[in-house]
């Protein structure tokens, strides 16, 4: 890949990644509701999830996923109700108080619990795999080592991800004494659960 090639690959994958979406959005609510080290594991789980649409997207599958309407329309109606399903019950949270003790931090900071949320958030979106299938064949130039330029974009793009999802996650840690009231906290819960379930209808229409 040259050197032009990639900066203009990074221009798109940045302003793609950094657009608000459901990924940051979790790393927000796991920053507010938790602390950044349950952030760290569900942005891991987003990761992989990239990283396998990514590779699916490399060998043929974003192929049939643009020409078969009933692939298509299974994937986004799963990731649309997964969010749905995160939002209703980001609404009915009872945890209204930031200052957790020891033992209650740990049992709601379960790295597996974080890191599956992650991971399904990522892996049942469409539009990454999108991304990749459309994107990807733009930048492979001919003579060059295909599976290379697959590496480094897709390297570069998790980086990103992880670098992005992270910084949202300690701005909202470092917000976290605005929600110290128990109305604010509420609030919170109840706009950013109307998010993921707006997320998820809009996932499961758009297209």
């Amino acid at each position: 890949m040259s050197l032009d090639n990639y900066f203009n690959y990074l221009l798109i994958a940045v302003l793609t990644i950094i657009s608000p979406g459901a990924a940051i959005l979790l790393a927000i609510n796991n920053a507010m509701r938790m602390n950044l080290r349950a952030v760290l594991f569900s942005t891991l789980g987003n990761i992989l999830g990239l990283f396998l649409l990514a590779t699916v997207a490399m060998f043929g599958v974003g192929v049939l996923f643009q020409t078969s309407p009933l692939f298509y329309k299974w994937l986004k109606w799963l990731g649309g109700a997964y969010l749905v399903y995160l939002g209703i019950g980001q609404m009915r949270n009872h945890h209204t108080h930031l200052v957790m003790n020891r033992e209650t931090l740990h049992r709601a900071c379960s790295p597996w619990a974080v890191f599956r949320k992650g991971f399904l958030v990522a892996a049942t979106n469409p539009k990454p795999i999108l991304f990749f299938s459309a994107v990807y064949p733009l930048f492979m130039e001919p003579g060059r080592d295909s599976l290379l330029s697959f590496g480094i974009m897709t390297v570069t793009f998790l980086a990103i991800s992880f670098t992005s999802l992270m910084t949202y996650g300690y701005l909202s840690t470092r917000a976290k004494a605005w929600f110290f009231d128990e109305e604010k906290l509420k609030g919170f819960y109840r706009i950013s659960g109307a998010l993921f379930v707006a997320m998820g209808v809009g996932l499961a229409l758009w297209g």
